[in-house]
């Protein structure tokens, strides 16, 4: 027999917890394609306008005050229809002998008070309660609902024989609704055979009354709604529970807005210790009259699991002490007291059996359990929403619970301070949860030495210190909602396999975080104000190859935030080139460009010849800007030529046939030894009278000049005439190249000319004798009135004769 109830009481006990879990979620209307939700449209009747296919129809909440035929015959599939909160008076059921496929149907909450029955044999859930019937509208026809699961009624009295016809049926929940009729003391009896949840609803402002004898096969949960006591009904309630609870199988008992003394509360523990009920479940508990100091004993108990929330205390002054030392010494397993106004709970006087306790949203301080030794056996504790303050007092709180696994101390005012260095944990501790606190940095200092599950979102941390060297055992971290500039690496954690980081100020992660953390399985770093450059390429490609096993909010939640031309781009889809984010590689790349360049145009103006067209335009613009600067009013009157022209007697072919003809076209007056030296005088003194009447001197230089003697005498004196006056009134025309070393060292004066002056070099290309002669007239840019010499012209055949001589 035991082997066979262990699997039988799992079961129950599972469709009871699921039973609470469904009753306390608000129901969502959605629509789609085959789900068509008009709830709160004010109706008045169902639309005409539905398509046939429509499978779930929800029309709550309106005004609807009857159903005929016409109104949902054409939904042939119709599977689902809601119904409830309307103003229906009256129903046939054979208004739906069209709808075969009819499995959930919901009336709930209208005006009923009467009902024809017609059998619609696929129903699944039909709920009538909450109507106005006389009595439970049990048809013969719903004996045949053998797929029913849930069964709602309502009814302000019944009889034994009401609910015979669907006494055969296996039913999972009954929901049986009463009225205000059980004033006086009536008894029935009313045999429920077969069913897994039972819920009564009882009126709300009536006290409890009800004195029936209910019989109830395979209950394994029952649940009791309004139930108001004062001190003479208290009996009557308890003998009620006794008709419901003879069973073996009643794992849960659940009870929903509970209105009692405090000396009825502690009667009906009293009464339910000895009882087969494993959990109790006591919401909306409010407290009447004087709570007394009564000596509770509690005697051996199957009960495991106490939970109770939301108490509301009418009682203003009694003796805290006597209300806790009632839950304190209760030998179960779980207790969970939540959303009540304790501010304290007392330590068990005796090694206690707790295991689990929980009193979530209380107003705990920080002394609660202060210097306790009797929870030995505790291992969750769960302190949710109350006034803990000081994490080393918390810390000193569990010293004693030596087989505490799990704390949550979440969503208090807790601080570290000045005592992290000495936080006294129980060693035990595995899953902390310190979320939703003012927790700063030195939390990590702080913490149970053996911790596996760590939850620190939501705090004030800005960084992870480096020197953490004691949490070896952590494997899941949470720290989300901080203020974290940098993912952690795992020098510290090096066991740790889970991190959620997402929401915190993380910028530039690091590029080396996947290599310190080789044993990270699951990571959520999202939401972040990553700034995309160069310092996040390697990060992104190292969480794009990890990120199908580890990263499990990639890509969404990873986002550009700067710079603002790629805010909220994908960091997957940012993409920028290695080039740019790598100095060595940029400075490299633009040396080479560089050198390839330079070396581009060195071929190209060695191809070109471009130096020489540079020094010839350097050298007519300097001559223009010469010309611009001299003071006519200076010249005017003392020159007689343009130019002297001085050159050796073998390059004169090159003088007669290019130079003087370019320079003669150009109106100048040209001074030539050969016509311009006067007869009987020396060929010095007409060189230095030709240099002093010229604008400018013309120097033809070739390996043949720098070999006469005469030439080098020219050059000396006009020099001289430079040197003195701060004229520019040389040209050097290089005819042929002339190597320095060809130059003799008594030509210094050649040399310094040379290297000092800037000289036209005659090209060999014809195509560049049109900016040679650019530059030769630019230097004649300007309008002279040269003074003419009326002494007669003699005969020069001696001198010239001597001259070609000297020059050869």
């Amino acid at each position: 027999m035991t082997q066979d109830k262990e699997p039988v009481i799992g079961t129950v006990y599972l469709v009871c917890i699921l039973t609470l879990i469904v009753g306390t979620i608000t129901h969502i209307c959605e629509e789609s394609e085959f789900e068509v939700c008009m709830s709160k449209n004010n109706l008045t009747r169902i639309p005409k306008n539905l398509l046939p296919t429509t499978k779930s129809l929800d029309i709550s909440q309106n005004y609807i005050s009857e159903l005929q035929i016409s109104d949902i015959s054409f939904l042939s599939g119709l599977k689902v229809l809601k119904v409830s909160h309307n103003r229906i008076q009256r129903l046939d059921l054979s208004v739906f002998k069209f709808n075969q496929d009819l499995e959930h149907l919901d009336l709930s909450h209208n005006q009923l008070q009467k009902m024809s029955c017609y059998p619609v044999v696929s129903l699944k859930h039909l709920d009538l309660s909450f109507n106005d019937f006389d009595v439970l509208p049990i048809c013969m026809e719903f004996g045949n609902l053998t797929q029913l699961n849930f069964l709602g009624l309502s009814a302000a009295r019944f009889q034994q024989i009401d609910l015979l016809p669907v006494a055969h049926l296996h039913l999972n929940y009954i929901l049986l609704v009463l009225g205000d009729y059980y004033k006086e003391n009536v008894r029935e009896k009313l045999q429920i055979l077969n069913t897994k949840t039972l819920h009564f609803v009882f009126h709300p402002k009536s006290l409890f009354s009800v004195q029936v004898n209910i019989s109830v096969n395979t209950l394994g949960c029952l649940q009791l709604t309004n139930i108001k006591l004062n001190d003479e009904n208290c009996q009557v309630f308890v003998k009620f529970l006794l008709g419901l609870i003879r069973g073996p199988m009643l794992l849960n008992l659940t009870l929903n807005h509970i209105e009692a003394p405090w000396k009825c509360l502690v009667e009906i523990f009293q009464f339910l210790w000895p009882r087969p009920v494993e959990c109790l479940n006591i919401y909306n508990l409010t407290l009447d009259e004087v709570v007394d100091d009564i000596q509770v004993t509690y005697p051996e108990t199957t009960l495991k699991a106490l939970k109770i929330e939301h108490i509301t205390k009418r009682v203003f002054i009694f003796s805290q002490t006597v209300l806790y030392k009632v839950f304190s010494e209760m030998n179960i397993m779980m207790l969970t007291i939540s959303e009540t106004p304790f501010i304290h709970m007392l330590c068990p006087r005796t090694s206690s059996t707790f295991k689990f306790l929980n009193f979530t949203q209380n107003v705990f301080t920080d002394s609660v359990f202060d210097t306790c030794s009797t929870l030995v056996r505790l291992e969750t504790l769960i302190l949710q929403k109350n006034s803990l303050k000081d994490l080393f007092k918390v810390s000193l709180m569990t010293e004693n619970m030596l087989s505490l696994e799990t704390l949550d101390v979440s969503w208090n005012s807790l601080e570290s301070h000045r005592y992290e260095e000495n936080c006294t944990w129980a060693k035990s501790i595995v899953v902390l949860n310190l979320s939703s606190n003012s927790l700063t940095d030195s939390v990590f200092r702080c913490l149970p030495p053996k911790v596996k599950v760590l939850d620190l979102h939501n705090n004030r941390i800005t960084s992870i210190p480096k020197n953490v060297t004691h949490l070896e055992a952590l494997q899941e971290l949470n720290i989300a909602f901080n203020s974290l500039t940098d993912l952690p690496g795992c020098g510290t954690f090096s066991s740790l396999s889970a991190l959620i980081i997402d929401h915190n100020s993380v910028s530039h992660p690091s590029a080396d975080f996947f290599q310190s953390c080789q044993k990270i399985r699951s990571m959520k770093a999202g939401n972040n104000p990553f700034q995309c450059t160069c310092e996040l390429r390697e990060f992104i490609k190292n969480i794009d190859q990890v990120s199908s096993k580890v990263a499990w909010d990639w890509p969404d939640s990873f986002k550009c935030d700067y710079p603002e031309s790629s805010k909220g781009i994908l960091l997957k889809d940012f993409h920028v080139s290695p080039l740019s984010c790598s100095p060595t590689l940029l400075i490299l790349t633009i040396v080479t460009t560089m050198l390839v360049l330079a070396a581009t145009v060195t071929f190209l103006c060695c191809y070109f010849d471009l130096p020489w067209y540079l020094r010839m335009m350097c050298q007519w613009t300097q001559t223009r800007h010469r010309a611009r600067n001299i003071h006519l009013e200076e010249l005017q009157g003392t020159l007689q030529f343009h130019a002297f022209i001085s050159y050796s007697e073998p390059d004169s072919a090159w003088v007669k046939n290019e130079l003087l003809p370019n320079l003669e076209k150009e109106n100048l007056q040209i001074c030539l030894h050969e016509r311009n030296f006067v007869p009987g005088k020396s060929i010095l003194e007409n060189i230095i009278n030709c240099i002093e009447k010229s604008y400018k001197s013309i120097f033809v230089l070739s390996p043949n000049f720098i070999q006469s003697e005469w030439c080098h005498y020219e050059l000396y004196f006009a020099h001289h005439q430079l040197f003195h006056k701060g004229s520019n009134n040389l040209i050097l025309i290089l005819l042929e190249p002339i190597p320095q070393n060809n130059i003799p060292s008594k030509y210094h004066r050649l040399r310094a000319l040379m290297a000092q002056r800037t000289y036209l070099e005659w090209p060999t290309e014809k195509s560049k004798h049109a900016l040679f002669w650019a530059n030769i007239r630019a230097a004649f840019n300007i309008k002279l009135t040269l003074a003419t010499d009326n002494n007669d012209v003699k005969t020069l055949k001696s001198q010239e004769i001597q001259l070609k001589r000297l020059r050869l």
